[in-house]
């Protein structure tokens, strides 16, 4: 486990779309929406899930790397989205640190921020989030993770 974080949470395929699904419950009424921007690579899945969910047919992305190999770096940005935000909703997996949330603020500051999963130090970045996470929580998304034995918690499993 990386240092500083002492859980994980195992989030399966069928627990991200639920969770991608309830967004887009909690994001209808606020609409109608020109858009989504989806931040790379997190956002792409539930970005889908929600551009369906809501009949939204025009996606972009904003591109920011900044973890490698679960170290967090400083934000890399690889491509920007034009505009200021006016009418469009940013989907993110996550917010952690807030790192990526401000400069996707920055880029787009009119634009709706919304999250599956909020730490607490990210969570007053973004407008709308379904899950909290604790700070010191790995949260282990399926295209990460592959099915393993790991040992019980009681042994020094990750799952605490």
């Amino acid at each position: 486990m990386t240092a500083g974080y002492h859980r994980s949470f195992p989030v399966s395929w069928q627990e991200l779309h639920r969770d991608s699904k309830a967004l887009a419950w909690r994001l209808i009424e606020r609409g109608p929406w020109a858009g989504v921007v989806a931040v790379t690579r997190g956002g792409l899945v539930p970005a889908a899930i929600v551009a369906r969910e809501l009949e939204l047919r025009l996606i972009d992305t904003i591109c920011i790397a900044t973890y490698q190999d679960r170290t967090r770096g400083e934000p890399e940005i690889l491509k920007e989205a034009p505009g200021d935000g006016e009418g469009w909703l940013i989907i993110d997996d996550l917010v952690d640190t807030g790192k990526t949330a401000k400069v996707v603020r920055d880029m787009l500051p009119k634009a709706h921020f919304a999250t599956v999963y909020a730490k607490p130090a990210g969570r007053p970045l973004v407008d709308t989030f379904i899950t909290e996470v604790s700070q010191d929580t790995w949260i282990l998304f399926p295209w990460d993770t592959e099915p393993q034995s790991v040992p019980p918690i009681a042994r020094g499993g990750l799952a605490k």
